[in-house]
């Protein structure tokens, strides 16, 4: 990283001790205006850090070709979903943006040249839990898409260059979910007792495993861990988030997981916070 951008980085936000970094499983968009156990837990991780003078989330549902970040003054509220009640529809969250973190999020990425946004806004992965951490949208959220076009290893590798950003006072969360296979949801078991598929369970537990031992390299090559994570995992979008967070784990950071629970039988809410 050169001195120069360092430079303009510490005259945009000064330095500050190093912030966690999130991966939250956003799961249905229901979530934004339900009272849940997945609520209170990103309530609860909320007030388990400090406040962040800016969030740069990675959501599942903005995929592009090249990478691009949002770098407007007023996201709107997309409503990128279709087949839930009015209420939901009405929620708005009107975060500002940023563009001056956007242009030097731009300078910190090295692996590609990143577009800035202007027509984006907030899709329902980042709004939806980004509300319950801050109800009061006063603290301004910039997006940074996925490149549909590139390798796990990639968004890897390119998350990376984020990491400076956690010491000048930004959060950093990736929203997706871990085990999100949609064609295969029991949707007769969306209530009541937690219910998964043996294959979900057996994903789920390899994942958790893999991220509590840092075998960061095994979940990048996920398509190699067998049918299990095949039928977790049939696209990579609601995946690459995660590996955008670990991706920023430092030797001292703890890991610890949250919203371990599945839903439907074929998602997983599990969470993780690097502190």
């Amino acid at each position: 990283m050169s001195l120069n951008v360092l430079h303009k980085l510490s005259d945009f936000l000064e330095h500050t001790s190093k912030m966690p970094a999130l991966f939250l499983g956003h799961g249905s968009p229901m979530n934004a205006i339900e009272e849940n156990e997945f609520v209170e837990g990103f309530r609860n991780v909320s007030k388990s850090i400090p406040k962040p003078k800016a969030i740069v989330c990675i959501s599942a549902h903005w995929e592009t070709k090249g990478t691009h970040v949002t770098a407007m003054e007023n996201p709107r509220t997309i409503h990128d979903f279709g087949g839930f009640p009015r209420a939901l529809f009405e929620v708005q969250y009107p975060a500002p943006g940023s563009p001056e973190l956007a242009k030097q999020t731009k300078q910190l990425i090295k692996k590609t040249t990143v577009g800035l946004d202007t027509h984006w806004g907030l899709d329902h992965g980042a709004w939806s839990v980004i509300k319950h951490l801050y109800p009061e949208a006063d603290v301004p959220v910039i997006q940074l898409s996925l490149d549909r076009t590139k390798p796990a290893q990639y968004h890897f590798e390119l998350a990376k260059e984020l990491s400076i950003l956690r010491k000048k006072g930004l959060l950093i969360v990736g929203s997706g979910n871990t085990v999100h296979n949609l064609g295969l949801v029991a949707w007769h078991k969306l209530s009541g007792t937690p219910f998964a598929f043996d294959w979900a369970i057996e994903a789920n537990e390899k994942m958790k495993d893999f991220i509590l031992k840092e075998d960061f390299n095994s979940l990048i090559d996920y398509k190699a861990q067998g049918k299990a994570f095949e039928l977790a995992i049939p696209t990579p979008e609601h995946y690459l988030p995660l590996l955008y967070t670990l991706a920023l784990k430092e030797n001292q950071d703890e890991i610890t997981l949250f919203n371990d629970q599945p839903v439907g039988g074929s998602l997983s809410m599990t969470s993780v916070k690097l502190s």
